[in-house]
């Protein structure tokens, strides 16, 4: 369909990057626990006790299908975001902004990942509800019969 496409020699815009893409091999990571850790308090040193609201937030993305394709950089840049996420939910309002931008990065919204052109493949679900055969239209139709045709008044 339509015209073949113009020798590349002979475009005016070529459009290549500088730098070549580098490719690398892609090594799944399983999802770390959340960390304990001790953080000092008034000279002593306590241990951190992790928020609810945040125990649950990162068990949501263990569970993720997004998660299928993290790697451990992936993973370690969603802990520092799980302490900015313990911090809003301890009060600090002040790190809404950061942890917005950093979900964002891992498709958190459906927005985000229309952005970041993510799809929730459906077709699986789909087949698993189509009937096995489909009904021809005949089928669907049903049985046709014709209708005699109308007498004419004489009046």
């Amino acid at each position: 369909m339509g015209p073949a496409p113009k020798d590349p020699s002979k475009r005016a815009r070529r459009n290549k990057d500088p730098q070549p893409q580098t490719i690398l091999r892609f090594e799944k990571a399983e999802a770390p626990d959340l960390p304990t850790f001790e953080v000092e308090k008034d000279g002593a040193l306590i241990e951190w006790k992790w928020p609810a609201r945040t125990v649950d937030w990162w068990e949501t993305w263990k569970a993720s299908p997004q998660a299928e394709h993290f790697s451990s950089t992936d993973w370690q840049f969603l802990l520092d975001t799980a302490l900015i996420h313990a911090r809003f939910w301890a009060g600090d309002l002040s790190a809404a902004g950061e942890l917005r931008l950093r979900v964002a990065k891992f498709g958190a919204t459906m927005e985000d990942r229309a952005r970041l052109r993510m799809q929730f493949a459906q077709a699986d679900e789909a087949d698993g509800r189509r009937p096995e055969r489909a009904p021809s239209s005949r089928e669907r139709r049903g049985v046709l019969r014709a209708l005699p045709a109308p007498k004419a008044s004489n009046e």
